[in-house]
């Protein structure tokens, strides 16, 4: 129970879901300290290009110098890039994955160690429900005949296509909980929360990701303003103010980690707020048209939510509601919110905002954007304003309703009765509404306490490169020096349980807060990989051996992994991939060379003469086996059974034994006749 819980409101924490860890990448906000300071500013992140910066990125100079193009999105930078090497893609992977696939993945890892958790530490009950839009990059890839001759068209279908979001992240992260792709339009996020929140439940799982991603393209992109359509035309996005023209296109990802509260209390996890509960409907044929809201079914999933909680709509203090800034959208869930939040009706006391006026419109990840939001303020207790608010829209009716809207920050008061709730919606084109009843965490021991007299803290880091090292001991130094921040005990048991130890390493051997962080620099600045003075367990990390003590801590929230990959592109429609072109065989070309070069191709590497470098090394997998099986019988009329690349071999070795063994079995009908019979 909260300290500020009344007696008639107990938490039920065997109902009740906590959100334990949380990660994000939103136009302006590399990470989400960057985000909360951008939504409390109020400001607006949506970038306003230039016309030289938009064809320079390939758009079409006709349609940008037209008289309704409007030269503005919420654009994610650095969207591109991804480290691949990490996630075990090669680099020929790696150019065709999704950029939304690669972001998911690397916010999923971020958002676990959040929670305090190693990414690749063996959670295998932990579901997977996530969701995205449809992107330039894979109607590209799917329609190029090149990429699929270089790869294999099921290769691509799989490294492209949305519907394997969910499992991507499942299988390269190592959980075996559900995982399933959502969609349902522009509520896919939130929708993919409230089926997490109900796979807890159930005791499908113990530990849920869940989130969303929209990357429609990586590129510098405005759009075209039609009167009429839900495009606003200035480039800015102004739910319910009396400006209201339509909303804004961006892009992002954010991806939530949640627990059984009972659990998240037991195992001393970070409990950053509780999802009390949640709703979904839809408006079936009761409104004007396929693309419009309805009413009535947004109300319902409101009360359902509310009913969900054991509570009543008329506890909130806040609602962050969908808010496109259409006139048709923003007046129907005006009117479905003021039904059901009746029991408020003409108070004008909760709060009411939408994170579009801030990032622009996400699609599938705009639910999980504005629950983060949520989060953040329920933690802050500050309500954040929408960016550059007005006057609400007269046509609302917010002078007799339970809503103001809010219009710079201001502290959230600490309700007379009960913690401070709010609740979160999202709409989807179809007509899919969902409801989130958020409540803050329960009160704890504050993490920030000062480090207790005793023996020096033992703090362990790895990374895949000393670069990466660096900068993950210069994270963690500015979070050691930040107002709030966890014990030096908790910081040492978080990174030694909830990270995943890897290549490169160091240590740092400190009894305070001010002296790691002195330390922590020193190493960010090239030191010695062991500061602090000489230690036992800290040498025996240095040598790659796994250190386990047997003490008692808490998960915090520390900063994650620095991810800094180099940018792999996207593809666009045009020529975006030369295909290879294969020896010919006869007239003195070598045919294990050409082989070769079928390997490197596939492989993704600029060549295969590396000759201590092995097929699994180089990121081969079965499918990979499975295309060039097919390619060694289609471009050298070599049947070359399965298993060969199953051995470990070097890739001399294997193109050798690939001509050497190129007149056996017709090894590809094989395997197919294996997967028929299994």
């Amino acid at each position: 129970m909260t300290e500020n819980a009344s007696a008639a409101e107990p938490l039920a924490a065997d109902s009740a879901i906590a959100v334990v860890g949380m990660s994000g990448r939103f136009p302006g906000a590399p990470d989400l300290d960057a985000y909360w300071e951008n939504l409390l500013g109020g400001l607006c992140s949506v970038t306003d290009f230039t016309e030289e910066e938009l064809i320079a990125d390939g758009a079409d100079p006709q349609e940008v110098r037209g008289r309704d193009y409007v030269p503005a999105k919420g654009h994610l930078a650095d969207a591109d890039r991804f480290d691949a090497e990490l996630f075990g893609f090669n680099r020929t992977e790696a150019a065709a994955l999704d950029p939304q696939h690669r972001l998911l993945l690397q916010t999923a890892w971020s958002a676990l160690e959040n929670a305090g958790r190693s990414p690749l530490g063996g959670t295998a009950r932990t579901g997977v429900y996530v969701g995205g839009g449809p992107t330039e990059h894979m109607l590209a890839a799917q329609t190029d005949p090149r990429l699929a001759a270089s790869i294999g068209a099921l290769q691509v279908r799989i490294l492209t296509d949305r519907e394997f979001l969910a499992p991507w992240i499942s299988y390269r992260l190592g959980l075996e909980g559900p995982s399933l792709t959502v969609q349902t339009a522009c509520s896919t996020s939130l929708t993919a929360v409230h089926l997490a929140v109900q796979s807890l439940l159930l005791g499908e799982c113990d530990t849920a990701l869940a989130g969303g991603v929209a990357v429609d393209t990586v590129r510098k992109r405005g759009y075209v303003h039609q009167q009429g359509g839900i495009y606003a035309p200035d480039g800015r996005c102004r739910p319910f103010d009396e400006r209201a023209g339509g909303t804004v296109p961006g892009n992002g990802v954010g991806v939530v980690v949640l627990r059984r509260l009972s659990d998240a209390l037991a195992d001393n996890d970070p409990v950053r707020a509780v999802i009390r509960g949640s709703a979904v409907t839809n408006d079936g044929a009761t409104k004007v048209g396929f693309t419009a809201p309805g009413v009535d079914q947004q109300t319902a999933a409101i009360v359902e939510a509310w009913a969900a909680a054991g509570l009543d709509p008329a506890d909130a203090q806040y609602l962050e509601a969908h808010g496109t800034a259409t006139a048709l959208g923003d007046r129907i869930e005006a009117a479905a919110a003021t039904a059901a939040f009746k029991g408020a009706l003409g108070t004008g006391r909760i709060g009411i905002g939408s994170v579009k006026s801030n990032i622009g419109h996400l699609d599938a990840a705009a639910g999980v954007a504005a629950l983060i939001k949520s989060v953040l303020m329920l933690e802050h207790a500050t309500l954040v304003p929408n960016a550059d608010a007005g006057r609400p829209h007269p046509e609302l009716g917010f002078d007799d309703s339970p809503f103001h809207l809010i219009e710079r920050p201001a502290a959230w008061p600490e309700p007379e009765h009960g913690p401070r709730r709010s609740g979160v919606s999202s709409v989807g084109i179809g007509g899919t509404n969902v409801h989130v009843v958020l409540e803050e965490a329960p009160r704890r021991t504050v993490a920030g306490a000062p480090d207790a007299e005793g023996a020096p803290e033992l703090l362990l880091l790895s990374a895949r490169t000393r670069e990466d090292l660096s900068a993950l001991a210069g994270r963690l130094a500015g979070a050691l020096r930040a107002p709030g921040a966890p014990s030096l005990t908790d910081t040492a048991y978080t990174l030694r349980l909830g990270r995943t130890p890897m290549a490169v390493r160091g240590y740092v051997r400190a009894g305070d807060r001010a002296g790691a962080a002195e330390l922590l620099d020193a190493l960010a600045s090239g030191g010695a990989v062991g500061l602090g003075g000489p230690d036992p367990l800290g040498e025996a990390w240095l040598a790659g051996e796994p250190v386990v003590r047997e003490d008692d801590g808490r998960r915090v929230a520390l900063p994650s992994y620095p991810f800094a990959g180099e940018s792999h592109g996207a593809y666009r429609f045009g020529p975006v991939v030369q295909a290879a072109e294969q020896p010919e065989q006869g007239g003195g070309i070598d045919l294990e060379q050409g082989v070769r070069a079928l390997l490197a191709e596939a492989l993704g590497l600029a060549d295969a003469d590396d000759p201590e470098m092995t097929y699994f090394a180089a990121g081969g997998d079965s499918l990979t086996a499975v295309h060039l099986v097919g390619c060694l019988r289609d471009d050298f009329d070599l049947d070359v059974p399965i298993t060969l690349f199953l051995e470990q071999l070097t890739l001399h070795e294997m193109a050798r034994r690939i001509v050497a063994t190129g007149e056996g079995e017709d090894s590809l009908d094989a395997l197919l006749s294996e997967f028929e019979a299994e």
